[in-house]
């Protein structure tokens, strides 16, 4: 499959509706620009105060504002329609601004044109005109938004070194958009789903993505440091702060200033520590263990966890306040056997990496080997799968992989006789046991191994599970 490919089939146009938002404090205005642009299929939110707009823009997207200039009662002097554009321009200077005013203030209306609104209209308006001014103005933001997206894909598409990214099933469209939409902001992500989904790559995507391309992304798993680290680790620490520091180190926090801090399994970070991680997003300020300086990064955080974190924060072991600071949008990866259109595509692909790497003449699969590859359950998900395509490969020994190669039977049915089994081979088998019966709950799996989440963690990356 070529690079190219993968992005542009995989993001469909789409028509869009106009959505347009109205604020006036009179419900008269309102209900008169509801009544003539919903028949034209456009949709309309309405808000009475300046407050009430800015509390909409945060919660949806929007193609034109449409504002009155005064919103107290005998008020005509328009500062309070000033004082709006000047937030709505802070907020997002590329939004469309229309302003609603008297015949008497025209004056002032082309005041706010040279402060950024985009065109004015005169009550009692000419219903012609206001929704040709509408539909000129959202079809402008929606053609720049999308210019915006292809420069986006253009951007991903041209990127050194980043990874393959197969997503043609239907369950991976909302992962595609969210992440052409969120990619060039600076909000926090949450990366959710099973172990394997590759949940990595889609961070390594919203960094490219983002303004921060440039710059450093720094991926930490939290899941495999100990508590007695994770301190040092994060913020760093100065000579003589602790025993074995007979040296300043600088932090991961300090290493991705400017950039981007991926943190794999954050719901394995201590409670104590969370509180920590809470001080820095709220302030962005640090100070190294050992030390009372205090130091400014500039991050954006995505984090990444299978854990539910809404469960784990009612059961006390995540901090709500912190759930809220990092998931400011959340992309949830579906498993494996939920995009089953994939597995061809992800299983040519792992076989042309493999057959350069080993050098070996594998042409494809067998039909019984692809039949094979699409009825398991894959409960190692895409991890688990390039792990199988890299081990056939290795030990095919035609043209084709068959069965026999992929091992896909004799690890489902796998035997309870381990006298041909090394320590590591038992573990690792007991622990995707355990997994599979916990339906790859971490805490539920740690708590009947009788381990510690963050040993099974380590487990887990050892074994590659």
């Amino acid at each position: 499959m070529q690079r190219q490919a993968w992005w542009r089939q995989t993001i469909p146009a789409k028509q869009e509706r106009i959505r347009v938002l109205a604020a006036d404090d009179q419900p008269s205005i309102l209900e008169a620009v509801e009544l003539l642009l919903a028949p034209h299929g456009i949709d309309v939110d309405c808000a009475r105060s300046p407050r009430l707009l800015m509390e909409a823009l945060s919660q949806r997207d929007y193609d034109v504002l449409l504002i009155d200039l005064n919103y107290t009662r005998d008020t005509t002097s328009g500062q309070e329609g000033l004082d709006l554009l000047a937030q709505i321009q802070e907020y997002d200077s590329r939004l469309p601004v229309i302003v609603m005013t008297a015949w008497g203030n025209i004056g002032l209306a082309v005041e706010c044109i040279k402060r950024g609104a985009r065109d004015f209209i005169q009550k009692p308006w000419e219903n012609d005109r206001l929704l040709s001014l509408i539909r000129v103005h959202a079809e402008l933001r929606q053609a720049l938004r999308r210019a915006r997206q292809l420069e986006l894909e253009n951007r991903l598409l041209r990127a050194e070194g980043m990874p393959e990214f197969i997503a043609s099933a239907p369950a991976m469209q909302p992962v595609l958009e969210l992440i052409a939409q969120v990619g060039p902001s600076d909000a926090n992500v949450l990366i959710t789903g099973e172990h394997g989904t590759g949940k990595e790559i889609v961070a390594r995507l919203l960094h490219t993505a983002s303004p921060r391309a440039r710059m450093a992304l720094v991926a930490v798993n939290a899941g495999g440091l100990p508590e007695g680290t994770f301190e040092s680790e994060i913020f760093g620490h100065v000579k003589g702060a602790f025993t074995d520091a007979r040296s300043d180190r600088i932090g991961r926090f300090e290493l991705a200033n400017g950039g981007t801090l991926f943190l794999d399994e954050i719901a394995n970070v201590p409670l104590r520590q969370q509180a920590k991680l809470l001080r820095v997003l709220e302030t962005g300020e640090l100070e190294r263990v050992g030390s009372s300086q205090t130091r400014r990064v500039d991050v954006r955080l995505l984090c990444a966890t299978n854990a539910m974190l809404d469960e784990e924060a009612k059961a006390g072991n995540f901090r709500e306040d912190l759930l809220f600071r990092i998931n400011t949008v959340e992309i949830h990866l579906p498993a494996l056997r939920d995009r089953r259109e994939d597995i061809p595509l992800l299983a040519a692909h792992f076989l042309n990496r493999n057959r350069a790497r080993y050098r070996k003449q594998v042409l494809g699969f067998s039909p019984a080997a692809m039949q094979q590859l699409m009825q398991y359950a894959w409960p190692g998900n895409v991890r688990e799968f390039e792990h199988t395509v890299e081990r056939a490969v290795l030990l095919c020994r035609g043209e084709e992989v068959e069965p026999a190669n992929l091992a896909i039977t004799a690890s489902r049915a796998a035997t309870t006789s381990f006298e041909n089994m090394s320590i590591d081979e038992v573990e690792a088998l007991l622990i995707r046991k355990v997994l599979r019966r916990c339906d790859g709950n971490i805490s539920q799996a740690a708590e009947a191994l009788g381990l510690s989440r963050a040993a099974l963690y380590r487990r887990i990356e050892k074994y590659g599970i």
